[in-house]
């Protein structure tokens, strides 16, 4: 499909009546050479987002299309469900919480353009996140670099501009447990950083809860590298040689010395080992889980509405995959 415009903006919208408004007067005011869209998705927020971003298309005057999920999917799976609605030749996600500053997507786009890289990250010089989110951050960037065949030191970002073929090419995917950085890495090598200013959180406090991060990393572990099953093989090895080890040396002390009852230490190396073993097993259960839910058709998202402005309407062309995503109503 060839592309409408030159830029298309994909946003997730979730718990962002305050801040989405701001977000988008700045966007629909920037000058784009070749046009730009907004594309917004409604994660089935809690708050009035969906009428906020209702009242937004009527006012903006750039061409904008609203993504109605009928329920919360997640980050992911909501970028997902915007990509397949963008239309320019360069697509660039961000959050809808103004850390991104919307001046920054121009600096981005060229960025792309000149540099001839398929996808580009932003990197922060300094997080405005709290510490343990920061934390996390580093972990997930640390293990990506080893499960998910990174470049070294790259950071993965939510502001990320990619070309129309990649975003073409993830959307193929259309199993229930997405995750857009693991998929960029499947798709392409050519990629690069630009480092962009990071603000803090204007209203409210950040949507990812522990909870959901370690659904994040799920994603990336599990559903994008069999790493896991690989460790747990090299760990079963591993304690097959202490344990070999072990009885050498039971035996020997057997022979050599008058040894009292080994209650203690029978007890912690059955814990250890049953630990072990209930670990691999639930990490083969988590494999199994997912297959299952992927083979009976989970769905990546459900779209109960797609609402253009009428800057859209001209330039409106259907997308030719919506694998992953069911369509239950358009408006």
């Amino acid at each position: 499909m060839t592309p409408s415009l030159a830029l298309s903006i994909v946003i997730p919208v979730y718990n962002g009546a305050q801040s989405i408004g701001e977000v988008v007067a700045a966007l629909a005011g920037l000058s784009v050479p070749g046009g730009h869209e907004i594309v917004l998705v409604n994660d089935c927020s809690p708050d009035n987002s969906l009428g906020v971003c209702h009242d937004l298309l009527a006012g903006t005057r750039v061409p904008m299309t609203l993504v109605n999920l009928s329920r919360n999917y997640g980050e992911h799976n909501a970028v997902m469900a915007g990509l397949r609605h963008a239309r320019g030749a360069h697509v660039i996600t961000m959050d809808d919480d103004l850390q991104n500053p919307p001046a920054e997507v121009l600096r981005l786009l060229e960025y792309a353009q000149s540099s001839g890289k398929e996808v580009i990250y932003t990197r922060y010089a300094s997080k405005e996140h709290a510490g343990w989110r920061n934390l996390g951050s580093r972990f997930t960037n640390r293990v990506a670099d080893w499960l998910l065949d990174k470049p070294p030191g790259l950071y993965l970002s939510s502001f990320r501009c990619m070309s129309a073929f990649v975003a073409e090419q993830i959307t193929a995917y259309d199993g229930p447990f997405p995750y857009v950085d693991g998929l960029i890495l499947q798709i392409t090598q050519s990629i690069g950083s630009l480092e962009v200013q990071h603000l803090p959180r204007a209203h409210g406090r950040s949507n990812y809860t522990f909870r959901r991060l370690v659904r994040l990393w799920l994603n990336m572990f599990v559903n994008f590298s069999v790493m896991p099953l690989r460790l747990a093989t090299v760990a079963g090895f591993a304690i097959s040689l202490v344990g070999l080890a072990g009885t050498l040396w039971v035996i020997a002390e057997a022979l050599l010395v008058e040894t009292p009852p080994g209650w203690a230490s029978l007890a912690v190396a059955v814990l250890l080992l049953s630990g072990v073993q209930l670990t691999m097993l639930g990490l083969i259960g988590e494999y199994l889980g997912r297959l299952y839910l992927t083979a009976n058709r989970k769905p990546q998202s459900v779209i109960k509405d797609v609402t253009r402005n009428g800057a859209a309407e001209p330039l409106l062309r259907q997308p030719d995959d919506r694998r992953g995503t069911l369509v239950m109503r358009h408006g």
